[in-house]
């Protein structure tokens, strides 16, 4: 008989898929992935509505808790957080920082990045080109950068020296800066926050599963790229 792992993930490459895989490989968890593929709209599939009434990615399904189901990127980290005792801090305080700069990242960072890429990346390759609301995602992502630069100043990672699960969770989004076009010129503590993230192996292995797109950090066949992610998306333009 073969042993189950805990965690079952279902998830995709994108920044909020990726959350919970740099957590498991950083703590070394061992998990069970499915490949949830959006051509074939299996994020709307009745079996995964299941699991998830959103119709999104990631979720988790926990078989060492009767099989209990988290969705939403951030609720998963602070789940396995909990669950596994890491890369959230015990003193009570820096956890409440730790969980403060995840909600700021979930509120923020992440809607704003990911309105940006949509109206560049993908409305505007289909037709939708919409310059007020480019400039508008454009320009208060660039605040928050703003925002964690001088937060960054003096400390290794969002709560001192500690790695979190709110870097986990901010590191995708900001670090797709060229795919949102969102200028990181003159914010060296953040590039510094980058470069730091950039060496940690787990955490660069996990952008690989379950397949790598080095596009989104401005690596690789951009226009190739661009193109094809455009027309995966295509249905979500509303004309």
């Amino acid at each position: 008989m073969t042993n189950k792992k805990d965690i079952h993930l279902y998830t995709a490459s994108t920044m909020n898929g990726w959350k919970p895989v740099i957590f498991l490989e950083e703590a070394g968890v061992e998990y069970e992935l499915t490949y949830i593929d959006f051509s074939k709209k299996e994020q709307k599939s009745n079996w995964y509505l299941k699991l998830n009434p959103n119709g999104r990615i990631p979720t988790i399904v926990d078989r060492g808790n009767n099989n209990f189901v988290v969705f939403e990127s951030g609720a998963i980290l602070w789940y396995l957080a909990e669950k596994y005792g890491k890369f959230l801090p015990a003193n009570a305080d820096d956890k409440s920082r730790a969980l403060q700069w995840l909600m700021f990242q979930m509120a923020g960072v992440g809607p704003m990045m990911g309105q940006a890429m949509y109206f560049q990346r993908i409305a505007a390759k289909q037709g939708e080109v919409h310059p007020f609301a480019i400039k508008r995602y454009v320009d208060e992502s660039r605040r928050l950068f703003e925002v964690l630069n001088t937060h960054l100043e003096g400390r290794k990672y969002l709560v001192g020296d500690n790695y979190t699960i709110a870097d986990m969770a901010t590191y995708p989004w900001a670090r797709a800066y060229y795919w949102a076009k969102v200028s990181v010129e003159g914010l060296p503590n953040l590039q510094e926050w980058f470069d730091r993230i950039d060496d940690r192996e787990a955490t660069q292995r996990a952008l690989e599963i379950p397949k790598p797109f080095w596009e989104f950090f401005g690596k690789g066949d951009i226009e190739a790229f661009e193109a094809a992610n455009a027309e995966r998306f295509k249905s979500d333009v509303r004309k």
